[in-house]
């Protein structure tokens, strides 16, 4: 072995990857066939290595040790010395013969191509991260640098600054929903100065949020003024009159009282306890105890009527809407209706919530209240409305019916006294109060009767193959359990094509009684 090729092995620093060692040998062939001297007084300075990573040859890998490279160059060695894998960079031999690269001493050529070959780690790699064979792919770069670019200016091979790896950032909450034209229109109408009634109706008619529900009920129930800027006035005087009546009718001692007010908290207090028995809101102690309370008291402050069972399944829809209102964010019916929402109702929003529901139950009965005075002979007049409109629109079943000795009265009542209350579940019977006041005054009367025809036709097929046990117990218990609003709609829609047929027009109704 010749003494050059001795001195170029020994030039060649061990621990680096073979077509660094074969650049080397050849850069340093090259300098002694030129006898220049590699003396540190008339040698020309190695460039200086910067801070971020300078790659001169192109290697550049962000998790990377001397015995996996040398296994990727194994694996690449039949490749040309000239190409790097994908084709980063190509180095031409015009380069290779123009003398790319100079250096000082053995020495320093090493810890030149050493830190260029294997830059620093980053601090989260040098801490002890998941360093695995896989992750070594000579030739790649990390997706979070810049590609390498290859220009021979004044015979030296340049890159570019790699982009230091971005810090991690945890992951952004998606973007809001954007809102539907729906929902725009119902915070318009709210936040206007002066409530556009007759709009908010029509609005209202096809449903209301839950989260709106609340503010509008009390709205339509005439409870709070169309002017926004009287809302806050308004509950605070309705409120403290509220308190007022408490203070005069139900926190006195008992033998102040009547036997006629005895008698009639008596009943109130019996029939709290079964109202919406399916409802565990209703069983909570403290709601009982305003239902109790404000029946009591609407009974005194309506003598004509006083209280008559029935009158307290009204007031569970109110209830359940006003203390929903205070927690928008809560699903009403398994978090509300289910009663797990009265661990966050103060006493404070409780009391609120009862003089709410008592001021706007005041409101709704006003406009039947002959359906519960004596002989309730609004709930009379109902019933024979329905009686006629199911004569016209289904004979077959109204002819069942009597054939069958089945009485409109015997399953009608209750479903004119409690307003469908007992046939849906309270949810669904919220989606039906929407419309019913967005109908206006005739909507727990005139309107109801034609969701109770259409609720009646629904089922026609199936009572027309009943005998009259059958059919009987099959009115007192519709089964609807599991009906969603979906059906309430088709039912409403039913509805207001009969109240466009029969609506205003007396005559249509009158037909030969058998």
């Amino acid at each position: 072995m010749s003494s050059s090729h001795q001195q170029q092995q020994q030039a060649t620093p061990r621990g680096l990857p073979g077509f660094l060692r074969r650049t080397l040998r050849t850069s340093t062939a090259e300098q002694e066939n030129n006898a220049l001297d590699y003396s540190p007084s008339s040698a020309p300075k190695s460039p200086a290595v910067p801070d971020s990573i300078t790659d001169t040859v192109g290697v550049q890998s962000g998790n990377v040790d001397n015995d996996n490279v040398d296994m990727a160059n194994r694996s690449s060695r039949s490749k040309s010395d000239s190409q790097i894998i994908d084709g980063r960079m190509t180095q031409t031999d015009n380069a290779t013969n123009q003398n790319s690269l100079t250096l000082t001493s053995p020495g320093s050529a090493k810890r030149h191509l050493r830190a260029v070959a294997f830059p620093p780690l980053p601090y989260e790699q040098e801490l002890g991260g998941n360093n695995s064979d896989d992750d070594v792919v000579v030739g790649d770069v990390d997706k979070q640098s810049q590609s390498l670019s290859v220009a021979s200016t004044n015979n030296v091979i340049s890159t570019p600054m790699i982009a230091p790896p971005q810090p991690q950032t945890e992951a952004t909450a998606p973007p809001p929903q954007p809102k539907s034209y729906k929902e725009i229109q119902y915070e318009t109408m709210l936040n206007s100065t002066i409530i556009p009634l007759r709009d908010l109706r029509k609005l209202s008619w096809n449903g209301i949020p839950a989260h709106h529900r609340s503010k509008i009920w009390k709205i339509l129930l005439s409870y709070l003024p169309a002017n926004t800027s009287r809302h806050q006035s308004t509950l605070t005087r309705k409120r403290n009159e509220y308190k007022d009546a408490i203070q005069q009718h139900y926190d006195i001692p008992d033998d102040s009282r009547t036997n006629s007010e005895q008698e009639t908290l008596r009943q109130v207090l019996v029939d709290v306890p079964r109202t919406a028995p399916e409802v565990p809101l209703f069983h909570n102690d403290r709601v009982r105890r305003c239902l109790s309370r404000l029946l009591y008291i609407w009974a005194m402050r309506h003598p004509a009527s006083s209280y008559v069972q029935g009158i307290n399944d009204l007031a569970t829809p109110l209830i359940a809407v006003f203390i929903s209102g205070y927690f928008p964010n809560k699903d009403v019916e398994e978090e509300v209706l289910s009663g797990e929402v009265m661990i966050d109702v103060t006493d404070a929003i409780l009391e609120e919530v009862e003089a709410d529901t008592y001021w706007c139950l005041t409101n709704l009965l006003a406009g039947i209240q002959d359906h519960y005075t004596s002989d309730q002979p609004g709930m009379q007049r109902m019933v024979m409305r329905l009686e006629d409109l199911v004569n016209r629109i289904d004979a077959d079943l109204a002819g069942h019916l009597r054939e069958t000795g089945i009485e409109f009265l015997q399953f009608a009542f209750k479903w004119m006294n409690c307003l469908l209350l007992r046939e849906f579940r309270l949810q669904r019977v919220m989606r039906l109060w929407d419309t019913y006041l967005s109908e206006g005054d005739g909507g727990f009367e005139d309107f109801h009767v034609y969701v109770c025809a259409s609720f009646l036709v629904h089922f026609s097929a199936e009572l027309q193959q009943m005998g009259f046990d059958e059919l009987f117990q099959f009115m007192q218990n519709m089964p609807t359990d599991d009906w969603t609003d979906r059906e309430i709609e088709i039912l409403l829609s039913s509805a207001f094509v009969l109240s466009t047929l029969f609506g205003g027009s007396e005559a249509h109704l009158n037909v030969v009684r058998h």
